[in-house]
């Protein structure tokens, strides 16, 4: 049996054998954020004596609530609070004797709602499946971590979210050996705002060495520029009347009070989905796009394993929403993207929702992950997929939607009967293929199938997994869509 009492860098743990796995719950990272601390860099966390007992998770980041989001679980009310750089261990119930190799998963939720804690991110299945270590883990998110600062001056920082990933990164560098775990094997892999976080981390200079491999699932290199973010800045300061000479004071406001201006200033401003708080390009911590930073090298080495769903705007824009206004559209999409539609791409999409919804998958997902491959070709080997299987007759699954595939890649099925789904075998078998690979990638090799060879991703062949009910690989599945965005 593995040792639940360990003994970190920082104190004593002590964690729990669940479900056939050891597990360690709700461990600092950092200092809490808080009072002085909020709007600052990350510190080290306090050294404790005697035992920490890691049963309970730690609360997630404040964050906007939905009642009934598309994945809630019934009876599931997390606790929240500025006080959240927190992560979680999963290992194997046994220990080999061996180091194994350490996933590290960054949830999503458009940097202003989730948590590394939530069950669909419950590692049991992978640790039991492939021998690994997993680590979920907490950031800052909305205004306290994405609020574009460092211009303030003081100890006021931009990307604050992402420096909190990167600490987290370092104590899991520092301390998951006493885990079980190889500080020199690191996969760091997340879903929408996880894996655009991925990207911006591949593109700073400070998570240099924190990990060797990636996989991003459905997002790419979003992020602000830097006037833009100031804009953002200047807005919830006058939302929060807050002059440029009395800053300080954003260490003292109630936390309600700065997220409750976030939600209005999205309101006044009509941002609709994009993105106000975001990975922001700051000299100090971000100095290019990471679009920029994979073309010019900077993640040379770094092996790449990256997707979207068919159908990701669906989740976004339903039956019921209303037809939005080209014009309205292409504001968005240079907002979210910086294309400024020359060509009149957005034109092109029928004035449905289905239309708008596939017009949203293509640019916000598709097209910037499709890119953002192909730079990496490179530099180190890639490997691409797209995720196709859905539900027909279901209400929300009945299209292969944001966020649908980390359900399959937790192998966490059973949660889907709170949808009213009762998982079959196909769908198990699917969730084995998806999970099988990311196993494999993590553990440096290709991510092949029992039957199926996964070659990796060029630009001349564009091999790419298709993840359904019969799994296969395409050559440039998108070709037409491909050369229509000239890309």
């Amino acid at each position: 049996m593995r040792e639940l009492q360990v003994s970190t860098k920082y104190g004593v743990l002590k964690g729990q054998n669940i479900n056939g796995v050891s597990v360690w719950k709700g461990i600092p990272y950092a200092k809490p954020p808080v009072n002085e601390l909020r709007f600052e860099a990350p510190e080290h966390p306090d050294i404790w004596e005697g035992v920490k007992e890691a049963f309970q998770f730690g609360p997630e980041s404040i964050q906007p609530r939905m009642e009934d989001g598309l994945f809630s679980i019934p009876g599931y009310k997390p606790e929240e609070s500025e006080d959240c750089l927190y992560l979680n261990v999963w290992a194997p119930e046994h220990d080999s004797g061996k180091k194994l190799p350490v996933m590290v998963w960054i949830h999503g939720g458009a940097f202003v709602t989730g948590s590394g804690s939530t069950p669909f991110y419950d590692a049991t299945q992978f640790v039991k499946r492939g021998e690994v270590i997993v680590v979920t883990i907490n950031y800052r998110l909305g205004p306290f971590g994405f609020m574009h600062l460092s211009p303030l001056g003081e100890s006021f920082i931009s990307n604050a979210g992402l420096l909190d990933q990167i600490a987290a990164l370092e104590w899991v560098k520092d301390n998951i050996a006493v885990f079980g775990g190889d500080g020199d094997a690191v996969t760091i892999f997340g879903e929408s705002a996880g894996s655009m976080s991925i990207a911006a981390l591949l593109a700073m200079p400070k998570a240099k060495g924190l990990f060797k491999q990636t996989i991003m699932q459905s997002g790419a290199s979003q992020h602000l520029s830097a006037e833009q973010a100031a804009q953002v800045t200047a807005g919830m300061l006058e939302t929060l009347g807050v002059s440029s000479a009395e800053v300080h004071q954003l260490k003292t406001l109630p936390a309600e009070q700065i997220l409750a201006a976030g939600e209005r200033l999205k309101q006044q401003t009509g941002a609709g989905l994009a993105l106000l708080f975001e990975p922001v390009v700051d000299q100090a911590t971000l100095p290019k796009s990471p679009i920029q930073a994979i073309e010019d090298g900077d993640a040379g080495g770094v092996r790449l394993l990256i997707g979207t769903n068919l159908d990701e705007g669906a989740l976004f824009i339903r039956p019921d929403t209303p037809i939005v206004h080209d014009d309205d559209i292409v504001k968005a999409m240079e907002l979210m993207t910086g294309i400024r539609d020359e060509q009149g791409i957005a034109y092109r999409y029928p004035k449905t929702t289905d239309g708008q919804a596939q017009l949203m998958t293509d640019i916000y997902f598709w097209r910037s992950s499709v890119l953002f491959a192909a730079a990496q070709t490179e530099h180190a080997p890639v490997y691409m997929y797209r995720f196709d299987w859905a539900l027909n007759g279901h209400p929300l699954l009945n299209k292969a939607i944001h966020a649908a595939e980390i359900v399959f890649v937790f192998n966490n099925l059973h949660l889907l009967k709170s949808m009213k789904i009762i998982p079959n075998d196909s769908m198990q078998k699917l969730a084995y293929h998806m999970q099988d690979a990311w196993i494999a990638f993590a553990k440096g090799e290709s991510p092949d199938l029992k039957d199926l060879m996964w070659p990796p991703y060029t630009k001349e062949e564009r091999s790419t997994m298709i993840f359904n009910t019969a799994t296969k690989v395409v050559q440039d599945p998108d070709r037409e869509k491909r050369v229509q965005f000239g890309i």
